[in-house]
């Protein structure tokens, strides 16, 4: 039997997370990531520069990928790709290190705004994960379900388009929102070019890009004109205090997207257990894996999201709020 090195059990796992990458997240969704994040899967010169980034979500497969981008690099073909990281890895690297997967989809706001307009008002909304706080705006955008006619803030530059299907409880109004705070380990500025830069640098290419960036330009001129709080911190050191800071008379909301599948098992457990120890209300909107213990997590498309209240599955969203399905 053949021994097996330290370093290629290493390349093997590196390998293994950029093809999961490609098969699980990529297929499907950007032609162009899928081809890039297999030839990292067979390529050991890759790996090892992967490999010489810190462990753990620093060797994320789309924050190697954005950080190209960002720099102007090549993400067409494999071979142009390669080579240019190769020989730009010291560039590379100082971005991966200075930045995070922070992708702020404001199209997610259409999926949570059917739970948000339910809630007694007003409103006192605390994202965690915020970014540039693009979602902490629900009131200020406008609406579109299945092609209907757009409501919501009057000349507002961004409408959200958004399929349904079930009993969804689409509102016909946006909800009072008096106070907003983002939480964040490395909030984004939605006035600094170079911060939304990097936002529109972990858009994916393919089809849906344009779209996706111009929605992200116009949300991020809202946000500039009116910037939210942004607290830095650990949420389960900082969400206390925040709460603590609700004005009288409102309802607090903490709610997240894509945010919390970056813990650990143990974190994510702590943070429902933080979370339903507030007053208020909390919603989740997640992977189902997240919190698969939760009755009817699993969707039936497997890239949707799960959408929660206080704990409870309400339905399933498209990863980019393009769509709701109500359970």
């Amino acid at each position: 039997m053949v021994e097996v090195s330290a370093v290629e059990r290493e390349r093997a796992r590196v390998a293994e997370r950029y093809r999961w990458f490609a098969r699980s997240c990529a297929n499907g969704g950007s032609a162009q990531y899928e081809r890039l994040a297999l030839g990292v899967a067979g390529d050991a010169r890759m790996q090892d520069l992967v490999l010489s980034l810190p462990e753990g979500n620093k060797r994320q497969p789309n924050l190697l990928l954005g950080a190209v981008r960002y720099l102007g690099g090549p993400t067409g073909e494999w071979g142009a790709f390669r080579d240019w990281v190769v020989e730009h890895w010291e560039r590379v690297r100082a971005v991966v290190m200075a930045r995070m997967t922070q992708t702020n989809e404001v199209r997610r706001c259409a999926t949570l705004l059917p739970v948000l307009a339910a809630l007694e008002g007003p409103l006192a909304l605390v994202e965690i994960g915020a970014s540039a706080g693009l979602c902490l705006y629900p009131d200020r955008y406008r609406y579109s379900y299945d092609g209907g006619e757009p409501f919501g803030a009057v000349g507002s530059p961004v409408v959200l388009e958004c399929r349904t299907a079930g009993a969804v409880p689409v509102p016909d109004r946006v909800p009072e929102v008096v106070w907003r705070v983002g939480v964040d380990l490395n909030p984004l500025d939605a006035a600094d070019e170079g911060d939304v830069r990097w936002l529109e640098s972990l858009v994916w290419p393919g089809e849906r890009a344009a779209g996706r960036v111009e929605r992200l330009r116009a949300a991020a001129s809202v946000v500039a004109a009116d910037p939210p709080e942004m607290v830095v911190g650990d949420l389960r050191e900082v969400l206390p205090g925040v709460a603590e800071r609700v004005p009288r008379g409102a309802t607090l909301v903490v709610f997240h997207s894509a945010v919390a599948a970056y813990l650990s098992v143990e974190g994510r457990g702590e943070l429902e257990r933080l979370v339903g120890g507030l007053p208020g209300h909390w919603v989740s909107n997640e992977g189902w894996r997240v919190f698969p213990e939760w009755e009817g997590a699993r969707p039936v498309a497997e890239n949707d999201f799960t959408l929660a209240l206080d704990g409870r599955v309400v339905g399933w969203t498209g990863e980019h709020g393009q769509s709701l399905t109500w359970r």
